[in-house]
């Protein structure tokens, strides 16, 4: 990919395609969701807030042309920490819809103190990855069309995670940060795995990894425990964070970039990836591409969340 200044201009038309953008109602989610909708997508804001998701598609609308259907945007409540959360939201969109184009694995949640799901995972894994492998796997089926993609947000700070395989809910040992580049990595090796099945199936469907470099958003929030909540302070007074609107480039790109491989990697094109005016293609951890890690995580996701992946083969392929 050229290192030239991408910007979300070049975004080609996405009159017709349906997109999917969880953790919508703002920061990144919500760039994604407004940059989608002025190009033409219908966008379902996938979020835990309805009143916030309705301030939000309100936020989007009132940027549309004049007389454009505000009803392309539709907010639709999921809390991707709760399994049960998910597969209503699944139901629910399939009812309203028999075609996925576009889904944006946004939502995440950031170092919390270690709390549990519903289902009894922490709750870091279980917002950040479970739920988005669940709602990958319900809606698959749907990811029809012409040029349907899977979009997973990781962060550049999975490379310093590792999966506790022995300890995957901290039970013995937890640390909030620890557990966030759990989440992370995993994000990575999910969106890897899942390229390297569809690529098996020669299926016709995208899995794009992407992440924003350090962005100023709402990520680092109140429910934050010590050192990262202080990191995200001085974060922002030192000016290290990029804009919402530059660090949303890599995951437009992802979303609808049209020299856009299975299994990239796009982040911003500055020093350590942390912020850049561009994107590019950049080179995951070891563990990522490790296609031991792939299958164990994939298996073992499986098994969490109940949801099984059926990536048929493409006839003639």
């Amino acid at each position: 990919m050229s290192k030239k200044v991408w910007t979300a201009e070049p975004i080609p038309d996405q009159t017709g395609r349906v997109a999917v953008v969880t953790g919508a109602s703002s920061g990144l989610g919500l760039a994604t969701a407004k940059a989608l909708a002025k190009n033409g997508a219908s966008v379902v804001l996938a979020v835990r807030n309805k009143e916030r998701g309705e301030r939000a598609r309100a936020e989007i609308a009132a940027g549309l042309p004049a007389g454009d259907p505000a009803g392309r945007l539709r907010v639709r409540i999921v809390d991707l920490a709760d399994l049960d959360s998910v597969r209503t939201f699944a139901d629910a969109f399939r009812e309203e819809c028999d075609r996925l184009d576009i889904l944006v694995n946004n939502a995440g949640l950031m170092a919390p103190p270690r709390t549990l799901s519903p289902q009894g995972h922490e709750i870091q894994f279980a917002t950040n990855h479970l739920g988005h492998f669940a709602l990958t796997g319900l809606l698959f089926d749907l990811l029809t069309g012409d040029d349907p993609r899977v979009v997973t947000i990781t962060s550049v700070t999975h490379h310093m995670g590792r999966i506790h395989w022995d300890d995957l809910d901290g039970a013995r040992s937890y640390s909030p940060t620890g557990f966030y580049y759990q989440s992370k990595l995993a994000n990575a090796i999910f969106g890897t795995e899942l390229n390297r099945r569809l690529a098996a199936a020669a299926s016709p469907v995208t899995s794009v990894l992407a992440h924003p470099g350090y962005a100023a958003t709402a990520l680092f929030s109140a429910d934050q425990t010590g050192p990262m909540k202080v990191i995200g302070r001085l974060g922002d007074l030192a000016r290290l964070g990029q804009p919402v609107a530059r660090g949303v480039l890599p995951q437009l790109r992802a979303a609808t970039g049209p020299d856009v491989r299975g299994g990239d990697y796009l982040g911003p094109d500055g020093p350590f990836e942390i912020r850049g005016a561009g994107v590019r293609r950049a080179r995951p951890a070891k563990a990522v591409t490790d296609p031991e890690n792939g299958r164990r995580l994939w298996e073992l996701s499986e098994r969490l969340t109940g949801v099984a992946f059926t990536i048929p083969n493409t006839p003639g392929a």
